[in-house]
Order: C-alpha cells, then structure tokens, then sequence
C-alpha cells in the first residue's frame, strides 16, 4: 500500500509539474492580450499597397531598404563566408539576378539555391534573405550588440534599453511563395523560412512556409527557441509534418498572403492573413525564454532562409515581397 501511495503522490506531482508548463506555453492563454495593432487588422485583407510596384524599378526603388542589408549564397571575395551588401549599397539600387530582382509584376524576388554560401561555419542552410539595421547605414554604429542597430524587450534593464536602438516592435510582410524545394531528405524538402526574429545568437521566432511535393497547398507554422534551449512548435495553417496529406485551407504557390510578427511586453504575437478569410492569430509568452537578458538585441529578417541542403544543389526556393515594414515605437 505505501508503494502505491508513493507511485500515486509521484503521479500527482508530475501531473502539476505538466499542468504549470502547458499554462506558461500555451499560445492560447486568455490572459494574453492582443495588441491594438493587431486587433486593427481587416480581416481577409492584405497588407500594404502594391500599386506604386513598378516592375521597371530596381529593388530599392519600389521598397526603403535602408533599414536592411541583404546576405546571399554566394562568396565572391572567397572568404568563406556569405556574401552581404549592406545598407548603403542595397538602397542605391542593387540586384543580383536570378537571387534578388524586380518581378514582372513589380515585387522583390529572393532566391536561394540548396547548396550555396553559408553565414558561419554553424549555419547548415543557405539563404537569400534582409537583416534589419537600424542604423541605416550610419556604418559609425556596430552592427552586433546592444547598440543603436539592435533592439531589445521590455523586460530588459534600464541601461540596457537606453543603449538599444529601439524596444520591441513589429515586422508585416505581403508575399508569395513561388517554389519550395522538391529533390532530397523527405525531413526537409518543400520547407522555408519567411521571416524570424533573430536574438543574439538564438531565434524568438522562425516562420516556415512548407510545400510537400505531392500537395497542392502549403502550411505556415513557427518555431520559438528558448534561449539556450529548444524549440517550441506552434502550427498556424496545418503542419510542420513531412507525410501530411493536402492541409486543409492551405495556401498554395504563387498566392499572396500576409504577416505580421510583433514583440509587446515580452509576448509573441503572430497573425496571417489571407484574402477574403478570416485572420488567425498565435501568440506566445516569452518572458520566461531567456531574452530580457542584458546580452540579449534582437533584429527582424525577412526574405527566404531555404531550409533544404540535400538533393539536387540546383534546386531552390523563392518569393515574392509585395510589402515589407519594420516598424518600432522608440
């Protein structure tokens, strides 16, 4: 009898252990709050205005693209590391074809092979893809750290804010998938990044749009990364499964779409919105993830992170960005 009680009192604790980490991760938590800019958002409608888009304009001139520099599979300085042009130049007009150009139809094209040139030397993929710069080329401010390039939480120290270029703040995109990978390991073929908060070495959020090749719709989901420890999955639009049938109300190729990825008192909230459907919103609460601390900034990235280095190293993704702003209070 003392051994069944001791098993039974066993159970009971793990269970509340269990039941206190569902309530502090559960994304769907009522005493969550959505943000004003958030509640804000016309359902079904997409954001942005596209009809500036002029597909005779290079990049920079159909987009402010000061307040990114872009980082490409390629290493033309053979340094061994991916290639990055920075704030001045990418605004004064750069493209790089068939990675980053103008569409026919007036968007900004990110492409990525499978096989390229990588960030570091612990980066398995490659990618076509903005890192934000709040400095805006004044190249005086550093780029890493907590400077004015970087941003911060709410829940960081004083200073730490002081000296950071902003607190929080949002990042919505209008975009379309074009192509996802169809050759190699069934674990990642089909799947890209389109967008991530990026921490001093962890990620708060990547979003994944993935295509299985015998599909005709895609699914949206995200990973948010303890700092320091593992990924949280939260699905948005079916699954991040490799063996998923059709995902019902998926979003399919070449379909326009839209996010909006914001950071308020250190909650995670992330909406979709598709034409004529209703909005879905996820959100998380990260206080408890490690990022308030004070070696701790944090940047938005947007464009394609291909999250295939296997099969054909031809094979490639891309999308089209039809609207892109990062927006921060202070």
């Amino acid at each position: 009898m003392k051994t069944i009680n001791r098993m039974l009192t066993l159970s009971l604790m793990l269970l509340a252990v269990f039941v206190t980490y569902a309530n502090e991760n559960d994304e769907s938590d009522s005493n969550i709050i959505m943000p004003v800019s958030h509640q804000q958002l016309a359902q079904g409608v997409l954001l942005g205005n596209f009809t500036h888009l002029d597909p005779a304009k290079k990049p920079s001139e159909n987009f402010d693209l000061l307040d990114w520099s872009l980082t490409l599979p390629t290493d033309l300085n053979k340094d061994k590391k991916a290639d990055i042009v920075y704030e001045r130049a990418l605004a004064d007009g750069f493209e790089l074809k068939p990675l980053f150009y103008t569409a026919e139809d007036g968007g900004m094209v990110f492409a990525s092979p499978n096989e390229g040139a990588k960030t570091s030397s612990n980066t398995k993929y490659a990618r076509t893809e903005l890192r934000e710069m709040l400095r805006r080329g004044n190249t005086q401010i550093k780029t890493q750290g907590i400077t004015k390039n970087n941003w911060v939480f709410s829940q960081a120290h004083g200073s730490v804010k002081r000296n950071a270029g902003a607190v929080e703040g949002s990042l919505e995109a209008t975009l379309a998938v074009n192509r996802v990978s169809i050759t190699g390991d069934e674990k990642q073929v089909g799947r890209v990044i389109i967008g991530q908060i990026h921490a001093t070495d962890d990620e708060p959020i990547r979003l994944y749009y993935r295509k299985l090749p015998n599909n005709e719709k895609g699914s949206i989901y995200f990973a948010h990364e303890i700092n320091g420890g593992d990924d949280v999955w939260v699905n948005m639009i079916g699954s991040r499964s490799h063996t998923l049938a059709d995902p019902e109300d998926g979003i399919g190729l070449n379909e326009k779409f839209s996010y909006k990825i914001t950071v308020e008192n250190s909650v995670l909230f992330v909406t979709i919105i598709r034409p004529g459907k209703a909005n879905i919103t996820k959100s998380i609460d990260m206080s408890k993830s490690g990022y308030h601390r004070n070696n701790q900034y944090m940047y938005f990235k947007a464009g394609v992170y291909n999250q295939n280095n296997s099969g054909d190293p031809r094979d490639y993704v891309q999308a089209t960005f039809y609207h892109l702003d990062n927006q921060h209070d202070n």
